[in-house]
């Protein structure tokens, strides 16, 4: 147990007093907050030594009525106080000392988004995004959310670049692995006064955390504590907060509660113009931007692929170089996959959303007309249709196709949809 007990009035056990304190708080709250207090009793009082004003303030305004009662029970008065200066040791179970020190912001550069080409689509995010790196935006905080390689990262970087703000940065991994380090070595105070020292917090891929119940809780708390502090806090996601699974509603609520942005992965012209920005010949990039249906990542190593060829061979790359060069990315044989992403990207909605199980009508429809599509233009069997679009079952698709016959005989629309699909599998 992290809890640094001293008894020296030998008449009270302090383990009883412990034990009785985990009976009345929740394990994650007893573990986060009172586990790593220092604990003395001393001439009938109960002494309670926190590591900062903060943790001190907090403990009172959360568990003072509880931690009373406690005392009450061994006929012991309260007095919560702060430590000395260096009071705490940390002491660590490996060589490696857990310490938490400030992000500081980059040098201010206005400029950092234009390096971040967006489509129309993604227009209001990127407004989203220069309104909170540059002032104090109305919005509690901002939740991105979109499919891998939409650029959600490359965002953050550009509010890091802009902002002049004190921000602290971190992924969802890195956030779980210094909680959980926090806790073993005894540097959680710490840890909560790193993620609380900042004018802006910035978390990329809270998805990580799902599941993480101890976790969840402490970041829950973090959010409400920069909430009532007035700090800006930025999240990304693969999905929107309703749709994310592993947390329960409180956090999912939370999420929700600024303002949400979806962007979407890169269009052709997306791809065409990252493409030339980055030194491509403006035909290989107009043949190049059709043929590949990738996400901004993929790009990006065709990028590198590019410019690393020239760089060593010292010959620009026209297309037939490029076709043999990029072979492994160029959709000169479709696959099932690359079929779905394309028909995707036509109707406007994501493959994580097409994936997932949300019984929105727009996301039921564009299903059953790609379920369609791939019936007509391969000879895929229905159970691996329903595979490719998100691991549908055989009676799923069945039903998706007779819904579609039944509305064709009567909606020229959806039929004129269903051809274009088809024409983007062949």
């Amino acid at each position: 147990m992290m809890m640094q007990v001293t008894a020296i009035n030998k008449k009270v056990n302090v383990e009883s007093v412990i034990k009785a304190f985990a009976a009345e708080i929740d394990s994650a709250g007893f573990a986060t907050w009172i586990a790593p207090l220092q604990i003395t009793v001393c001439e009938n009082c109960l002494n309670l030594v926190a590591q900062n004003q903060f943790t001190a303030d907090y403990i009172k305004r959360e568990y003072g009525n509880v931690l009373k009662n406690v005392a009450a029970d061994f006929l012991l008065d309260l007095n919560i106080t702060v430590c000395a200066k260096n009071a705490f040791v940390k002491s660590a179970n490996d060589n490696v000392v857990c310490e938490f020190k400030p992000v500081k912001s980059p040098v201010v550069n206005k400029n950092s988004f234009d390096s971040f080409i967006a489509s129309d689509e993604n227009m209001f995010a990127v407004a989203a995004c220069k309104k909170i790196a540059l002032t104090d935006a109305s919005f509690s905080q901002l939740f991105i959310y979109g499919p891998s390689g939409s650029g959600k990262s490359m965002l953050l970087d550009c509010i890091c670049d802009t902002t002049a703000k004190n921000v602290v940065r971190m992924s969802g991994g890195q956030f779980v692995a210094d909680f959980a380090r926090a806790l073993r070595d005894k540097t959680i105070f710490s840890f909560k006064d790193f993620c609380r020292n900042c004018d802006m917090f910035i978390m990329d891929d809270v998805c990580a955390l799902a599941g993480k119940h101890a976790t969840s809780e402490e970041f829950l708390q973090l959010m409400m504590d920069l909430h009532a502090a007035g700090k800006s806090i930025v999240l990304t996601a693969n999905c929107a907060p309703s749709a994310l699974n592993g947390f329960d509603r409180r956090i999912q609520s939370l999420f929700a509660s600024g303002l949400v942005v979806d962007v979407v992965a890169p269009n052709a012209h997306v791809r065409r113009s990252m493409l030339i920005r980055n030194g491509v010949d403006t035909v290989v990039a107009d043949e190049l931007s059709k043929q590949i249906n990738a996400d901004g990542h993929m790009v990006n190593g065709i990028i590198n692929k590019i410019k690393t060829y020239t760089e060593l061979m010292g010959e620009c790359v026209n297309m037939g170089v490029a076709s043999k060069l990029l072979g492994d990315v160029l959709n000169k044989s479709k696959t099932p996959l690359s079929m779905v992403k394309a028909m995707c990207e036509k109707m406007a909605v994501s493959f994580d959303e097409i994936c997932g199980n949300s019984r929105a009508r727009r996301l039921v429809r564009a299903r059953q007309v790609m379920m369609a599509a791939l019936k007509n233009a391969t000879n895929l069997s229905l159970s691996e249709i329903g595979n490719v679009c998100g691991g549908r079952d055989h009676a799923t698709v069945v039903y998706a196709l007779s819904q579609i016959e039944k509305q064709k005989n009567t909606d020229l629309i959806l039929n004129a949809e269903i051809e274009d699909m088809i024409k983007l599998c062949k």
